[in-house]
């Protein structure tokens, strides 16, 4: 049985990477497809908001000469691409799919609203939220906080490549210790930097739980969703 009636997913653009050094791997791309289209069909309303970091990264172009607002702009346009490449992946599956943008773009997708987009989850399609929150100095982090606030979603699932968050990056100190759940007041303290702090701090205000974990690792979403105790609760 499900835990969670309806979920805001963050993908990151570097994940849909895979093996490859830039752009999408097909076979990543696939994987998430299939993980979401089984949470689907167990009655879960799903939102998604993706990075586009895999394409660009306008905090990378900046450092390069990029106008900053130009920059993230050219990051907001990447996250549209991989927001149209999961929807066709999701509906090459028989999965219905639509994507929101925030900004208008039609025909690329439809502009987004809350009221149009909760209306289509409950017609049981995915959502995929494309755009960031439409303005630069924002993360893709900090959209994924406020769509799934203005949502009312159940639960932020931040999906990674590690299974949670340590006491430091697990990949570089061989020591760092997992946290199975944390409070936001302790990722403040501690310094850790699972998300910007505008994302951090609107999640707090707002009373929204998050779960880090591996999305990498097949299977993994449905145990979430199933409220198997799998990655990090981040919690007030």
């Amino acid at each position: 049985m499900e835990k969670y009636k309806r979920i805001l997913l963050k993908l990151s653009g570097e994940s849909l990477m895979g093996n490859k050094g830039y752009g999408i791997d097909e076979n990543r791309l696939n994987d998430y497809a299939r993980q979401i289209k089984e949470i689907a069909g167990m009655g879960v309303q799903v939102a998604i908001v993706i990075g586009g970091g895999n394409i660009f990264r306008g905090l990378t172009g900046t450092a390069q000469g990029v106008d900053r607002v130009k920059g993230d702009q050219m990051g907001m346009l990447a996250t549209v691409i991989n927001s149209l490449a999961l929807a066709s992946a999701l509906e090459r599956i028989e999965t219905p799919a639509r994507v929101y943008t925030a900004v208008r773009m039609e025909p690329v997708g439809r502009l987004y609203s809350k009221e149009a987009a909760i209306k289509t989850m409950k017609k049981g399609e995915i959502i995929i939220v494309a755009g960031g929150t439409g303005n630069p100095f924002f993360t893709t982090d900090t959209a994924s906080a406020l769509r799934g606030v203005e949502l009312e979603v159940d639960v932020m699932l931040k999906g990674t490549r590690v299974d949670g968050i340590y006491t430091a990056d697990p990949e570089k100190d061989p020591t760092a210790v997992k946290f199975d759940s944390i409070t936001y007041d302790e990722v403040y303290e501690r310094g850790l930097k699972i998300m910007d702090l505008t994302a951090t701090a609107l999640a707090k205000d707002n009373d929204l739980p998050i779960i880090v974990f591996d999305m990498d690792t097949v299977g993994n979403l449905k145990k979430v969703v199933s409220g198997e105790k799998i990655g990090t609760l981040v919690h007030n």
